[in-house]
């Protein structure tokens, strides 16, 4: 069964940091674009951070840029989101996604990161 499972989300104090990892099963994330997205509270669901497949290229939202960084290790079928200078307003459950040209995404079940004092 095809899964995406992303663990690392947890409580943090406004300023720590926090890694999040999305590791892939029954298919190699090698070809897709991966991209992290998150929903707040009453919010609607938005992007974060992109990569590419092959990592060459990446894009963030302007509300984490600089502070976020995304990455891959497609031997290990995982992708990375690590988040610095945290605000409480970063807080939410954190989706990853999967992308490839003319086949269903995936999506997984999110983790929570809450930054709070």
């Amino acid at each position: 069964q095809v899964q995406l499972v992303e663990s690392g989300g947890g409580l943090v104090q406004p300023g720590g940091s926090l890694g999040l990892s999305c590791a892939a099963s029954e298919f190699f994330i090698s070809s897709y674009a991966m991209s992290w997205y998150r929903q707040a509270p009453g919010k609607e669901r938005e992007l974060v951070a992109t990569i590419t497949s092959t990592g060459g290229s990446t894009n963030y939202a302007d509300s984490v840029n600089g502070r976020f960084t995304i990455s891959r290790d497609n031997a290990k079928n995982t992708v990375y989101l690590q988040m610095n200078s945290l605000k409480p307003e970063d807080t939410a459950v954190y989706y990853c996604y999967a992308k490839k040209f003319g086949k269903t995404p995936y999506w997984g079940k999110g983790t929570l990161v809450t930054v709070s004092s």
